[in-house]
């Protein structure tokens, strides 16, 4: 039985299976699997801290978290893109949602809008650009355009124009707003959008767009926006009969640094020196007189002769020893200048015989009679006094007069309501001119082409300033004062408070002492300035000079450009009024 059973066991492996030999098979066997498993568990492992602590695992590492900070950083830039464009959107293009305008379309049902910089018709809120030609007109009034053609018959043409609301305009006569107190710039923008080459250069973009200013540079504003007034006014299909000044008064308040201001009345001299000088500058012009548009109309040329005089209480024998000093002889000098500036006689202080206080008058040529080289003006500082007489070398194409009206003291400032009595038409400066200078000249023959007006009381806010103004295409003369426009008789202007004068130069009257010789001959020279030593026989002509000063009054002429300073600034260092202008006529050259 037991052999039997043995042979059952090997047969049948299963049923053998809790014998001892199995047994220790079996625990030999899981012994060697865990041996192996363990190996291998050790391997993986000491794998992986291989792999771990490997500088190329590190590196591999560093790559991904680059490019996921390059790809995060891309995402930043995107997003910030969006939300500027967007904003860009919103605030410049003016048609988001968050716009005045996408605002005021829902509200008001107004959807039709117009982008100022691009010139391009917007629906809005459905935001999408409007093409139709019936909207052109709107983008010509915004900025109007001139042909040559066009420019060149501005002065022959007398064709009224009609504006939107049926109102009738000459083109070019066409008033200002009053914003606050802007009168004194009004009247100045007037006078000189009638100055031909100043019209015909900016009437046309092109003359000065291509100018080319230092990044950064605010006073080209001036520039632009004087173009943009001038096309305005000379526009023959405005929507209004009158033109608002807006953006050309910011403009003079941001680039004049708040010296000249729209809220307060200020002088319309200080406004036009300033503003002229500010174009030049712009401009890109130089100390060459026709280095600008401004130079070649307005810029002329004079001599100033000064010597300085002894103190009076000085004894006699001293002062002969001071005049033979090189410091007392007298100096020449040849100083461009913008304007003339005219003295007016000190108003009487005691009425008349029949005890009325009449109003003084005086001629035109005999305040003119200052720049004929021969009268001599005494300037007074704190410390000595100097006399100065002027003599005009070159003569302009456009003469601007300055009627020095307002006195300042130490408690008021004062007004001279004299009246000037001066001729419309056919005024000869050549008179004030000499033999040789005269002869220089092919023209000298002027006529008044506006006339600024000061009404009321001195000091700022207390008067008003209308200008009158030569339409040349009807030969008809205009009063503007802000909106106001009407015509006026040629007799009434010469009984008005004149305070700033714009002379034209006409072209038709030959001077019958014009030399073409002498002319040639003096294209050559260059200025002269005379050393003491030179001039120091000319300190005997100061008695002289004051004895021929009163037949002088018989000469007509022009007038100085030289802003006079009472206190400590002599007339011959000014050609402007205002304390910045003096300092940029310094730049201007003598020479051309």
């Amino acid at each position: 039985m037991a052999d039997n059973s043995t042979l059952v066991e090997q047969n049948n492996p299963s049923k053998a299976s809790n014998s001892p030999l199995k047994r220790k098979l079996d625990s030999q066997d899981s012994t060697s699997r865990n041996n192996v498993e363990n190996k291998k568990t050790k391997t993986e492992d000491s794998v992986k801290s291989n792999r771990k602590s490997s500088p190329e695992r590190k590196e591999r590492k560093k790559e991904k978290k680059s490019k996921k900070s390059k790809e995060e950083k891309k995402k930043l830039k995107q997003a910030l893109k969006k939300e500027v464009d967007e904003a860009f959107f919103e605030v410049e293009i003016g048609r988001g949602n968050k716009s005045h305008a996408y605002t005021h379309s829902v509200q008001d049902a107004h959807h039709v809008f117009l982008n100022l910089s691009t010139h391009k018709f917007y629906c809005i809120p459905d935001n999408y650009e409007i093409i139709d030609s019936s909207l052109d007109d709107i983008i010509y009034v915004l900025n109007p355009t001139f042909t040559s053609e066009h420019i060149s018959s501005l002065d022959s043409s007398s064709k009224l124009s009609r504006a939107y609301d049926g109102t009738t305009y000459l083109p070019g006569i066409v008033g200002l707003n009053n914003i606050k107190a802007n009168d004194y710039c009004n009247v100045v923008l007037q006078a000189l959008s009638h100055v031909m080459p100043l019209r015909n250069y900016f009437l046309q973009e092109a003359s000065y767009k291509t100018i080319k200013r230092p990044p950064g540079d605010q006073m080209f504003l001036v520039v632009q926006r004087f173009g943009e007034l001038l096309r305005k006014l000379w526009n023959p299909r405005n929507f209004k009969a009158h033109v608002s000044p807006h953006e050309m008064l910011q403009s003079v308040v941001l680039c004049s640094k708040k010296r000249f201001q729209i809220t307060s009345q200020g002088d319309a001299l200080d406004f036009l020196s300033w503003f002229l000088n500010a174009m030049h500058g712009a401009l890109n012009g130089t100390k060459k007189l026709s280095s600008s548009i401004i130079n070649k109309t307005f810029r002329g040329k004079m001599k100033v002769f000064s010597r300085k005089v002894p103190p009076l209480e000085m004894a006699e024998h001293e002062k002969q020893k001071l005049l033979l000093t090189p410091e007392y002889q007298e100096r020449e000098e040849e100083m461009p200048w913008l304007y003339l500036t005219c003295d007016l006689p000190p108003t009487p202080l005691f009425p008349d015989e029949l005890q009325e206080n009449i109003i003084p008058q005086v001629p035109f040529h005999s305040i003119l009679a200052k720049f004929n080289g021969v009268f001599e003006k005494e300037y007074k500082t704190s410390k000595d006094s100097t006399l100065k007489r002027f003599q005009l070398t070159k003569l302009p194409p456009y003469i601007i007069v300055y009627v020095k009206r307002f006195t300042k003291n130490f408690f008021v400032q004062e007004k001279n309501p004299t009246i000037v009595n001066f001729p419309i038409k056919n005024i000869d400066f050549g008179d004030l001119l000499s033999t040789e200078v005269r002869a220089r000249h092919r023209n000298t023959t002027y006529d008044l082409m506006a006339n600024i007006v000061h009404d009321g009381e001195p000091g700022p806010g207390k008067g008003t300033y209308r200008v009158h103004i030569l339409h040349k295409g009807s030969g008809k003369w205009y009063e503007l004062q802000d909106l106001h426009v009407a015509d006026i008789l040629p007799q009434m202007i010469t009984l008005s408070e004149s305070y700033i004068q714009i002379f034209e130069l006409r072209t038709d009257i030959p001077n019958p002492s014009y030399e073409p010789s002498r002319q040639a001959a003096s294209g050559n020279k260059k200025p002269i300035r005379k050393s003491a030593d030179q001039s120091a026989g000319s300190g005997n002509q100061a008695g002289k000079s004051k004895s021929q000063s009163e037949s002088s009054g018989k000469q007509k002429g022009t007038s100085d450009n030289q802003s006079e300073n009472s206190g400590n600034q002599s007339a011959s260092n000014g050609d402007n009024a205002g304390d910045n202008a003096e300092e940029q006529s310094d730049d201007m050259d003598t020479g051309e």
